[in-house]
């Protein structure tokens, strides 16, 4: 059996939650929601399309940190507190993802962590070995 291996890599804001920022299980990268929160504590507090540049950002550090990366995920999850902010979250994860398409959810919240938070983004990868 596979051995569980956890990881809070320090590219990405550190958790003020009892949580791991990411997990790796054999060739399964698990990510924890990520927020528009850089490495060094800085909030993003800017519209829909600058806090999702800090979220894929932060996604691409943890899922390095576990051995694989944004071409290798396969579902992600997008939390956002308003849907009228799909178009713009859209652009910059497209951007981010370039060609490759992971399946998807997206789902709206009354709120995250911070109020001036308006998405957050968790992802499931492999591992190429």
């Amino acid at each position: 059996m596979a051995e569980l291996e956890i990881n809070n890599p320090s590219t990405a804001p550190q958790p003020n939650r009892p949580l791991s920022m990411v997990v790796r299980w054999g060739n399964l990268v698990f990510a924890s929601g990520q927020v528009p929160r850089r490495a060094n504590g800085e909030e993003e507090t800017g519209g829909i399309e600058a806090q999702t540049k800090v979220v894929m950002e932060n996604l691409e550090a943890v899922l390095h940190a576990a051995g694989s990366s944004l071409a290798n995920t396969v579902k992600t999850t997008v939390f956002l507190t308003d849907m009228a902010d799909i178009n713009g979250m859209d652009k910059v994860y497209a951007d981010a993802l370039g060609d490759h398409r992971p399946a998807r959810s997206a789902v709206q919240i009354a709120a995250l962590g911070k109020p001036a938070f308006r998405v957050e983004i968790e992802a499931i990868a492999v591992v190429d070995e």
